[in-house]
């Protein structure tokens, strides 16, 4: 069964770039791999929760791609081996150690703070940054006098 599209109306002409954007992300959405969790620590700050048992910080790379940060997870094919190094002779292989890519749009003034690991979770800390008000004088002048003879006034604008 074709599926319905909201952006099929003639009423919305040029929307089929928004339209394969949300297709990629529900797509990248629908994979699951690896879960994570995304948390309000503060007003301001933002913490990003993968699970990503089974990974060394070597087989992650945390990147910002113009406004998307990007997470991938590769592991080379490790030598299996027993406690008694034989070889591993696996019954069932339940844990995942396959290669991913994780991506989170962020919003402008979203910053990157830090990234770690521990204990198979790997954290990344982002803050919002708050624009610091700016404050300018800006001249007045005469118009009747054309600016000639007479100081120009000055009046402080302040940001509300």
């Amino acid at each position: 069964m074709p599926r319905m599209s909201v952006f099929n109306s003639p009423l919305l002409l040029g929307f089929d770039h928004f339209e394969r954007i949300l297709d990629r992300a529900s797509k990248a959405s629908a994979e699951g791999y690896p879960p994570y969790n995304i948390e309000q620590v503060s007003e301001n700050k933002l913490r990003i929760t993968l699970a990503v048992a089974g990974f060394s910080m070597d087989d992650l790379a945390v990147a910002l791609e113009d406004n998307q940060l990007v997470i991938r997870g590769h592991v080379e094919d490790r030598d299996e081996r027993g406690p008694n190094g034989e070889e591993a002779v696996f019954l069932h292989r339940g844990i995942a150690s396959r290669q991913f890519q994780r991506s989170f749009v962020l919003a402008e003034g979203i910053e990157v703070q830090d990234a770690s690991l521990d204990n198979g979770l790997l954290f990344i800390n982002l803050e919002r940054l708050q624009p610091e008000p700016e404050v300018r004088t800006i001249k007045i002048e005469s118009a009747a006098s054309g600016g000639k003879g007479k100081a120009p006034k000055t009046i402080d604008v302040q940001p509300e």
